[in-house]
């Protein structure tokens, strides 16, 4: 049960295929593991809550908690942080490699001293030690070669573990917040000028950097993203200097009109538009696809292409219409699109 075929993916909207950073290697095991994993990951997010293994503001990995939270969360920190006049930025970070770095004798470390039971962190550790793994992918030769570190991808236990492995990478921040989604973070800070966040953030970034390094995983540079939010009150006025960017490792981040996280987007003002017209373009992309499946006089017949509508399209349009809700004019777009 520990010899894993390793399927590669390659990335999305990469602009190169030359690197193995462009793809992603999906873990596929047996179905009796995963069955097993399933159960040992049940039982191990009870013990997880009751002896606060994961940081009350990691919003994935757990039961009833999902991206809507993570995002809901992120929203009403900002609009709180506004409220009395503060000036809001957020520092958006996702770690790089994620769920390839985690070191299995110093997770099973921190297991045992919070008091994790003997039985489950003895399964955990042989669960992650003495695995083997064969990519399979175009002239590959196919054979099996160890794997030292890491949790499978794709593994049902794999987020939780990764989870309860970066628990300390979670810092307090002066009127601000560390948030996280499994491997993606959002730091927030405010005062009374977005200079001032800036500064707040680049000594919080220092400090999560440190920890991280402590637990042998880094941060994914080209994915740092900075927003600074704002009001209809706090617009600057024409001819005002340009906000201040934030630096890591000698690269410089600028703040963004819209940025992504967890496939919602965002603008400085929290303004409903963007979000909806990207899940437009989204689902429009989407549907080119559906089309080619079924050509006039073959292929899917309407009722099929009609299920596949529903459970591709609709979602792909739909996602965040849990937390935001499309204006008057982008929902009548939508509903053009839709019929």
């Amino acid at each position: 049960m520990k010899k894993a075929n390793g399927i590669v993916l390659d990335k999305p909207g990469k602009p190169s295929y030359h690197w193995p950073a462009s793809f992603r290697v999906i873990v596929l095991l047996e179905t009796v593991l995963k069955i097993l994993e399933r159960i040992v990951a049940s039982r191990l997010s009870l013990v997880a809550r009751t002896l606060k293994l994961v940081h009350s503001n990691q919003c994935g990995s757990l039961p009833a908690l999902s991206s809507f939270d993570a995002a809901l969360s992120l929203v009403d920190t900002v609009r709180t942080l506004q409220h009395p006049g503060l000036k809001v930025s957020t520092l958006l970070l996702d770690i790089k490699g994620r769920f390839d770095n985690v070191n299995a004798s110093t997770l099973c470390s921190s297991l045992k001293k919070a008091g994790v039971p003997h039985y489950m962190i003895s399964w955990i550790g042989s669960f992650l030690s003495q695995r083997t793994c064969r990519l399979l992918l175009q002239g590959s030769p196919k054979t099996f070669s160890p794997v030292q570190v890491g949790t499978p991808q794709g593994s049902p236990i794999s987020p939780l573990l990764f989870a309860i492995y970066l628990a300390s990478l979670h810092i307090q921040i002066p009127k601000g917040l560390s948030l996280s989604y499994v491997d993606d973070f959002a730091l927030s800070a405010a005062s009374t000028s977005y200079r001032m966040n800036i500064r707040t953030l680049q000594r919080a970034l220092g400090r999560i950097r440190a920890r991280a390094s402590a637990r042998e995983v880094g941060f994914s540079v080209p994915k740092t993203e900075l927003i600074n939010w704002s009001t209809p009150l706090q617009r600057d006025p024409p001819g005002s200097p340009a906000p201040p960017p934030i630096c890591l490792d000698r690269q410089i981040f600028p703040p963004l009109s819209c940025v992504r996280w967890l496939g919602y987007w965002f603008t400085p003002n929290l303004a409903l538009s963007a979000h909806f017209s990207k899940r437009l373009g989204l689902a429009q992309g989407a549907f080119a696809t559906v089309k080619r499946l079924s050509p006039t006089g073959s292929g899917l017949s309407p009722h099929l292409t009609h299920r596949l509508a529903i459970s591709l399209l609709l979602p792909t349009l739909l996602y965040g219409a849990d937390l935001m809700v499309p204006s008057r004019g982008m929902l009548t777009k939508m509903d053009i699109y839709w019929r």
